[in-house]
């Protein structure tokens, strides 16, 4: 039997036989805002997962959660299967040891936007930021830790089971946060920077102030070295104090510089 176009068309329409368009997937409700730099630790972690196989084929799932401020990587959760409540658990024994977070970052993947962990992070009192679809750099603090922990330890090994999976990359986390220096740290650990004295802390730069001009001493020594040919008598003003307190003399470029 043949038929027109047109004409299958019209009995395609006459007998309804269109197909439903299928919607997209609902996402959860969040704060889609520019989120701040965090100013201390346990004011925002962020979450997501990271896929790897076993030598057998058999795929599995990390579960890695970090500390924006410090940089510690407060849990790697390897299984095979990953659901909101077992997040939900592993967070739980997160906060345990390490206190409550005031703000959770996290892609829209189905755990993180289920009805298991927006029923949790409410009773917790925790505010919880959904990045906008498609924008992985909006969760930069992860992102970066999941590729350091790709090259440096999952690319390297082999799996045989899940036993050896979680045994290494624990392993590998407490090297991560108490071995490994963070430029971004001023060369400390993450560890480290955790436990510093916080009251000569710069909180925008995320590391810790240096004192300016130590010694009176130095800095004379410095001082006294320049030689301006074209302006002899041109006085070179210096701070009359230091951060740490410590009054530093002026120098007047025509008496203390060999200049008369």
């Amino acid at each position: 039997m043949k038929l027109n176009h047109k004409k299958l068309y019209r009995l395609y329409k006459e007998e309804r036989l269109s197909v439903r368009k299928r919607g997209g997937r609902k996402r959860a409700l969040g704060t889609r805002a520019p989120m701040a730099v965090p100013q201390d630790r346990n004011l925002r972690w962020s979450l997501d997962f990271v896929m790897d196989t076993l030598v057998s084929g058999r795929r599995f799932r990390i579960l890695t959660v970090v500390d924006d401020f410090t940089r510690e990587c407060l849990g790697l959760v390897a299984d095979t299967s990953l659901t909101a409540p077992r997040v939900v658990r592993e967070l739980s024994r997160i906060i345990e040891s390490r206190g409550c977070p005031r703000m959770i970052v996290s892609d829209n993947g189905t755990e993180f936007t289920s009805n298991a962990i927006l029923a949790w992070q409410e009773k917790c009192g925790i505010e919880w930021h959904y990045i906008a679809p498609g924008k992985p750099m909006q969760n930069g603090f992860v992102e970066s830790f999941n590729g350091k922990l790709r090259d440096e330890c999952l690319n390297e090994t082999l799996f045989v089971n899940l036993s050896e999976v979680r045994e290494i990359i624990e392993a590998w986390r407490i090297d991560y946060n108490t071995n490994r220096p963070h430029t971004s740290l001023n060369g400390l650990t993450p560890t480290e920077f955790a436990a510093r004295p916080t009251e000569r802390h710069n909180r925008n730069r995320l590391y810790l102030k240096p004192r300016a001009f130590q010694g009176s001493k130095s800095l004379m020594t410095i001082f006294s070295s320049l030689r301006n040919p074209y302006f002899p008598t041109c006085p070179i003003n210096v701070p009359s104090s230091n951060d740490g307190g410590v009054p530093l003399p002026s120098v007047n470029a025509s008496s203390d510089l060999g200049y008369r």
